[in-house]
C-alpha cells in the first residue's frame, strides 16, 4: 500500500511547450495574418497616382459622354370608371450619348410627346403605384421614345416630376 500512496502524491514532469506560449504564439500569427490580409486590401482597393491618371480620365470621359434632353412638363388626364378626374403631372428628361443624338430628337419631338401622350391617357392611378408601377412606366416610355426616334436612341428615361392626383 505504500507503493501505491507514492504513486498517488508524485507530481508528473512537464514536458514540452506551457500552454501559455502557444496561446501567445497563435494570437500573434492572427494578428500578423490579419494585419497582412488588411494592407493588402488596402494597397489593392486604393488606385496608385498612374492609375488614377490612366483609369481616373478615362471614368470622367465616360461620365461626361451622357447629356440630357430635357422635356417640357406633361399634365395628362388619367383613365377612370368610376367618374372622377384623376391627373397625372409629369417632368421628364431623357439622357443621350452625345450632342448629335439631341440635334435628332429636337425636329422629332413632337412625334415623341405624342407617343407619351397617347400611352399616359390609357393608363390608370393603380397602374403608378408603388416602385414598380413607375419602373413599368419608366421602361414603357423608353421603349416608346426609341420607336418614335428611331434610328436615334436614348439610353433612358429620367423622372424629374411626377405627381399624381
Amino acid at each position: 500500500m505504500a507503493a501505491e500512496a507514492e504513486v498517488e502524491t508524485e507530481v508528473p514532469v512537464k514536458k514540452g511547450i506551457p500552454k501559455l506560449f502557444i496561446i501567445i504564439g497563435a494570437a500573434v500569427a492572427i494578428l500578423l495574418l490579419a494585419g497582412g490580409g488588411l494592407f493588402f486590401f488596402m494597397s489593392s482597393s486604393a488606385p496608385t497616382e498612374e492609375a488614377a491618371g490612366e483609369h481616373g480620365a478615362a471614368a470622367t470621359a465616360e461620365a461626361h459622354n451622357t447629356f440630357i434632353f430635357n422635356l417640357p412638363p406633361m399634365m395628362v388626364n388619367l383613365s377612370s370608371t368610376d367618374g372622377s378626374q384623376p391627373f397625372m403631372r409629369l417632368t421628364i428628361a431623357l439622357e443621350v450619348a452625345d450632342e448629335h443624338m439631341m440635334t435628332e430628337i429636337q425636329p422629332r419631338l413632337p412625334k415623341v410627346i405624342d407617343a407619351f401622350q397617347v400611352y399616359m391617357r390609357e393608363l390608370r392611378k393603380s397602374d403608378l403605384e408603388g416602385s414598380a408601377g413607375i419602373y413599368r412606366l419608366k421602361e414603357e416610355l423608353l421603349r416608346r421614345v426609341n420607336l418614335a426616334i428611331y434610328p436615334a436612341h436614348v439610353q433612358s428615361v429620367l423622372f424629374r416630376e411626377i405627381l399624381v392626383q
